[in-house]
């Protein structure tokens, strides 16, 4: 049995048994499609088998490199955008603890993980730098070409800076580049300069890469057990494989469920959460969906929130708002740490019914309570639960929604390989921006501005 568990009692008001099991015969030529790479976008199924594929060796390897770079360096910047650093930042914000950039270097086994190149913020590369002159530091810069704008600005003016503080020959111990295995921009300098390099295979995009260096170096920086990572990706893509009953396979029931859904005009899914440390999963499945669904004018939009937090904002919409939408939760079954609520004497808060019990509990009953409130005011919901936030069972809801994702592609007929979409604003902002080339398109902007 995998731990992982979906539940959907909480839809069958809305869409029917029968209704989510007529998508068994689409579901079974749809896991075909992707395990023998038939589809659409099949150059880019490489993720699939990946879990099966990932060596001792190479884990080996990540992990000495990891070990390496805590021993000289108190912060190690990740360098990417997108898929290239999202998947990792969601694993590492998921385990690490809340307030370690506030522990004492002592206390700390391993470096703070920071970011750049997600984002072409001024103040915030300006602060960035003016903490990198206090601390010693590393570097991973990922992009498979090397010219990706955002990351490639961001590589260029620390790259400059690690020189100007360590020097040419000490900077480029520093740097590790993952990158093609033998094309691109990025790829001739790491050779140029000697750099550490990892690949990305050719086979694998961008928001399907947790599980290739991309994810598994800054994971293992961070401190944590890339193995069991890879272990829990590998076992649970062995059951999903296996089965693709929608009544027994979570990917197939998840994928079922939600289109059916879809179908009764249900067009935004809201991914909840209510630990404040899975925001970033919901980051990273966001991306995941909208950039692999959001083609042709079709897709269910993909949106979050953070509970308890987001009921005191988010929640009036989602329980009064458009009937449009509907929720995916995913709740975590035990926490690492326990918080008891003490008894007041004087109780003027009238919170005494609950002194004795965790935190945790009470944020079960919120997550119980809302759940109810929320399918009573016309809103879907399904539960994705895991039984704790560790590697293993976080290998496991991540293979879950990239097989998940490309089955829900399929079923809407798109390619949930590529972004063509993302390009517009490229050549928009190169234009405008005076590259060389784009002079006809950037007066044509400047006309429309």
């Amino acid at each position: 049995m995998i731990p992982l568990q979906i539940q959907s009692d909480h839809v069958l008001s809305f869409i029917t048994k029968s209704e989510i099991e007529s998508y068994q015969s689409a579901i079974n030529r749809h896991f075909e499609e992707v395990i023998h790479k038939t589809g659409k976008g099949n150059d880019f199924l490489g993720w699939v088998d990946l879990p099966a594929q990932i060596s001792n060796e190479i884990i080996t390897d990540i992990n000495h490199c990891a070990k390496e770079i805590a021993q000289k360096s108190d912060l190690f910047v990740v360098i990417g955008i997108g898929g290239s650093y999202l998947g990792a930042r969601a694993v590492i914000e998921a385990l690490k603890h809340h307030f370690d950039f506030l522990q004492e270097k002592s206390a700390r086994k391993h470096p703070v993980i920071v970011y750049a190149g997600h984002q072409i913020g001024e103040d915030y590369m300006a602060d960035l730098m003016e903490i990198l002159d206090e601390r010693d530091y590393s570097l991973a810069v990922i992009s498979k070409s090397g010219t990706t704008t955002e990351p490639a600005i961001a590589f260029r003016l620390l790259k400059a800076h690690l020189e100007k503080k360590y020097g040419k020959a000490e900077a480029d111990k520093r740097i590790i580049a993952i990158t093609d295995k033998a094309r691109g921009a990025l790829k001739q300098l790491a050779v140029t300069k000697g750099y550490k390099t990892y690949e990305i295979p050719d086979d694998v995009g961008g928001r399907y890469s947790v599980l290739t260096p991309v994810g598994l170096l800054p994971i293992a920086v961070a401190g944590f057990d890339i193995a069991a990572l890879v272990k829990g990706a590998r076992e649970f893509r062995e059951f999903c494989l296996a089965n693709t009953d929608i009544n027994s396979n979570p990917v197939s029931h998840y994928a079922a469920v939600r289109n059916a859904l879809y179908r009764k005009g249900k067009t935004t899914e809201i991914l909840v959460n209510y630990q404040p440390n899975l925001m970033f999963i919901t980051e990273w499945w966001k991306q995941l969906y909208g950039e692999s669904e959001g083609k042709e004018n079709k897709g269910i939009f993909p949106a979050g929130v953070n509970f308890t937090s987001d009921l005191h904002s988010m929640g009036q919409y989602i329980q009064e708002g458009m009937r449009n939408i509907f929720e995916t939760v995913i709740s975590v079954g035990s926490q690492n740490r326990s918080v008891t609520i003490p008894e007041d004497p004087d109780n003027l808060d009238q919170l005494n019914f609950i002194s004795g019990k965790s935190l945790h509990y009470v944020n079960q009953m919120a997550e119980m309570g809302t759940v109810l409130a929320h399918v009573d005011g016309g809103v879907p919901n399904i539960r994705i639960s895991i039984p704790s936030l560790n590697e293993y069972y976080l290998g496991q809801l991540i293979y879950f929604f990239e097989m998940a994702c490309a089955v829900s592609g399929y079923i809407i007929d798109v390619n949930p390989f590529d972004q063509p979409g993302v390009e517009a604003y490229k050549k928009n902002m190169f234009a405008l921006l005076g590259k060389p080339g784009f002079e006809a398109e950037a007066e044509k902007l400047r006309k429309k501005l």
